[in-house]
């Protein structure tokens, strides 16, 4: 029987999903304890729910038996999560993801190795430590490359490089950017400091998908197209639609190979995120995280009856039954909102003309007035996002591009410090 306190909810302080996931667990009628690395913080954004744990992110042990109140299921928000989730699961007995498969999905380089030793397609890489510094590796590369650091998420510090003099700047600049997450004590920020990743860079369109794991089967709950190029220099997310418009036998390979993906890794119970290149040769992986989808692009998945994505994590935690998976038919789209420059926002203008394009279901804009916001390599976040649904793919990309056209971002760079 549901009850408060029946899920853990692990969300990270900065999540735009608690209201979505609280207003799920009230349809649902599932009570909630929600565990985040700074609890007073989501207390004042969304008032005191049912249950509210301070949990120290940066000790997941420690941090796993925590809550202290009877849990049934563990829903991880993110990446910084998801080890977290399925220690907590494991103590206490309940379905999970082994320990070790989310440390290795949260560690690009560990995911590496296991997805190649699992026979499973990946971009040809190098590991190399920071000690040494980038002038051995930029000779023992092949161009062009993308350097990760191998603990951040978000697209956080990646960067394309096409020579060595690019490779040598990319690699400095990563490690500056890695320095200042240490220092914000963001997750993936100490951890992967040791060593860089460089993948040789895979031409060719991207896709996500986002599936639900149980028992070792993974079951797609949506493939989305990403219709902008990421080819770099930075490889910032925009625009996500769904359904995808590729041909259904590569869609199926698209399946085929994240669930082998899954299999490498070791991850058998819970949400999977997965993000894959389209090769000429066939797909190819470059994440799969033990997380759903992020920010609030859930919000363009309906299932069954209308019911979200967080129902469905929700229940799925609880052993509540899942009655229907099927995504429902009309289109539907997301855009994150990028941040042109970095600085202190202003202002936005023009979301009601946004909002008034044909097939946009909402503009919402994450970000206050008056806070410094920072483009990528550095950020890691979005201005906000734009939602439509429509007949048809590509009427959804249509509508939030219109959309997009319409906004107006006041940001002006900070006073200079004296």
């Amino acid at each position: 029987m549901a009850g408060t306190g029946d899920v853990l909810l692990l969300l990270p302080t900065r999540s735009y999903r608690t209201d979505d996931f609280l207003s799920a667990a009230r349809r649902l009628g599932v009570g909630v304890v929600v565990g985040s690395d700074l609890c007073h913080t989501v207390e004042e954004r969304v008032g005191a729910p049912p249950g509210l744990v301070s949990l120290d992110y940066r000790r997941p042990e420690r941090a796993a038996l925590a809550a202290g109140h009877p849990i049934r299921g563990v829903v991880p928000g993110d990446d910084g999560t998801s080890l977290i989730a399925a220690l907590a699961a494991e103590r206490l007995g309940l379905p999970h993801n082994p320990p070790a498969a989310a440390r290795r999905a949260g560690h690009k380089a560990e995911s590496r190795r296991a997805l190649r030793a699992g026979g499973v397609p990946v971009p040809r890489f190098w590991t190399f430590p920071r000690a040494g510094g980038p002038d051995g590796p930029a000779r023992e590369v092949e161009y062009p490359c993308v350097l990760k650091p191998v603990g951040l998420s978000a697209s956080r510090g990646v960067i394309r490089a096409d020579d060595p003099a690019a490779f040598a700047a990319a690699w400095r600049r990563i490690e500056r950017i890695l320095e200042k997450a240490a220092s914000e004590r963001r997750p993936g920020g100490a951890a992967g400091r040791a060593e860089l990743l460089v993948e040789a860079f895979v031409p060719g369109a991207e896709v996500a998908l986002e599936g639900l794991l149980r028992g070792g089967r993974l079951e797609t709950l949506a493939l989305f197209d990403k219709p902008d190029p990421l080819d770099g220099p930075y490889f910032e997310e925009t625009i996500y639609v769904t359904p995808s418009r590729h041909p259904p036998p590569l869609q199926a390979a698209v399946e085929r190979v994240a669930a082998a993906a899954a299999r490498a890794l070791g991850l058998v119970e819970g949400p999977v995120h997965a993000e894959l290149r389209l090769s000429p040769q066939g797909p190819v992986v470059l994440e799969v995280a033990a997380r759903s989808i992020g920010g609030l692009c859930a919000r363009t998945l309906r299932f069954g009856a209308g019911i979200s994505l967080e129902e469905i994590l929700l229940a799925h935690a609880a052993g509540l039954p899942i009655s229907a998976l099927r995504r429902e038919e009309r289109a539907a789209g997301v855009m994150m909102l990028p941040i042109p420059r970095g600085g202190i926002l202003h202002g936005v203008e023009g979301v009601e003309a946004a909002r008034a394009v044909p097939g946009v279901e909402d503009v919402v804009i994450t970000v206050p007035e008056g806070r410094a916001v920072e483009p990528l390599p550095e950020g890691d976040s979005y201005l906000g996002f734009l939602f439509a649904r429509a007949a048809t793919p590509a009427e959804v990309e249509r509508a939030l591009r219109a959309a997009h056209g319409r906004l107006r971002f006041d940001i002006r760079a900070p006073l200079p410090t004296v």
